[in-house]
């Protein structure tokens, strides 16, 4: 796998922003089992040689900023090919910088183990400074989730995802859990709406993207 520093990239309406490589999980669907390096239209890959540090993020959304593009992102979205909770602390003083210079929304893309992640809870951290959270469920089943997913936490993952959206919707505006069609059954999809209907949270289905 070729590696880079592509720290930001532009994708789908947002601007995306790319802190880690390193994930707890090893998703049975994830494009990173199969990756090629030609998922994303923009880049060539996600991977990177090392993590950066909050100012070179800051200084590549700065320099961003500076462009005709960025009048057409809707929202900054802390997304790349691993999970960024993982980089707490760069994570934060971005997301601190973000709220601070400009208007659009921050979005997390997570697998919503932050807290076993960081030893911790985090949300407290993450109130004030992101606008909304796509956590991927995967399933309502916590055996099926273990299989899919395969967390290095285990059986400990998926009641702490379940927790931490619980507590994140109390204090983030807007809370997604995800599932992604065809991995699942109708019956396990309409599990987890009934699930998210529970927790306040919003379910939705995301679509599988097949990398041969």
């Amino acid at each position: 796998m070729k590696k880079g520093m592509t720290i930001i990239y532009p994708e789908y309406n947002g601007l995306y922003i790319n802190l880690t490589n390193r994930c707890p999980c090893a998703c049975t669907f994830c494009i990173r089992q199969k990756s090629s390096g030609a998922e994303f239209d923009n880049v060539e890959t996600l991977w990177l040689e090392r993590e950066p540090d909050a100012q070179e993020v800051i200084e590549a959304i700065k320099a961003e900023a500076q462009t005709e593009r960025f009048k057409s992102y809707k929202e900054f979205v802390f997304c790349g090919y691993g999970e960024p909770t993982e980089v707490l602390d760069v994570l934060l003083e971005v997301a601190s910088f973000l709220k601070a210079n400009f208007t659009l929304p921050v979005r997390i893309n997570t697998n919503g183990l932050g807290n076993l992640i960081n030893k911790k809870d985090i949300v407290p951290l993450l109130a004030g400074k992101i606008d909304a959270l796509s956590i991927s469920l995967n399933s309502s089943n916590p055996e099926i989730y273990e299989a899919t997913v395969r967390p290095v936490f285990k059986e400990k993952a998926f009641p702490a995802m379940i927790q931490f959206a619980e507590e994140a919707g109390k204090v983030i505006p807007k809370v997604i859990l995800s599932t992604v069609e065809t991995t699942i059954s109708k019956e396990d999809e309409e599990n987890c709406t009934r699930l998210c209907e529970k927790l306040g949270v919003i379910h939705r289905i995301r679509k599988f993207i097949d990398i041969k």
